[in-house]
């Protein structure tokens, strides 16, 4: 099952045009994999390893997280790399992660704003992410994944 849950910010002044982003599962969980699928425009050539990222996570009201990265930086945090042509010419781009949902997360309803500029400083993107990571959406499961120390292996194919 795939949902999209990403809300594109950007505007036509953006040199990402985002056609369509997907993540799966439909509900993300705590220290699992999450698949995200990008299909995309680039109105001018990028230096995708100098794109610089600003993440700010908020819980309600409160701020617990505004840091910028590198978009490689970003994505090794998550347990994922950029693919394909790292400097890629205007036309279309797609791109899909394997992203790792940290455990270390707290369990709540997350707004995740995720800003994002070329090395020159031009708007690159602009995403907002809402994310619910409560146990009324998560219950408990049952099985050796919950058990402190095991590392599962999951592998897409969708």
């Amino acid at each position: 099952m795939s949902i999209c849950l990403v809300e594109d910010a950007s505007d036509d002044t953006y040199v990402l045009d985002i056609l369509d982003i997907a993540l799966a599962p439909a509900l993300p969980r705590l220290g699992h994999r999450l698949r995200w699928d990008m299909e995309a425009r680039l109105r001018e050539a990028v230096d995708l390893t100098r794109v610089t990222c600003e993440v700010i996570m908020k819980i309600g009201p409160v701020k617990m997280l505004d840091r910028t990265y590198r978009l490689p930086e970003l994505l090794a945090c998550m347990g994922a790399c950029l693919s394909g042509d790292l400097r890629p010419p205007a036309g279309p781009w797609k791109q899909t992660w394997h992203l790792r949902v940290p455990r270390a997360v707290p369990v709540a309803r997350h707004r995740i704003h995720l800003r994002a500029r070329t090395v020159d400083g031009k708007a690159f993107f602009a995403l907002n992410i809402p994310l619910d990571f409560s146990h009324r959406y998560h219950p408990a499961a049952t099985g050796p994944a919950n058990r402190p120390g095991f590392d599962e292996h999951l592998s897409w194919s969708l």
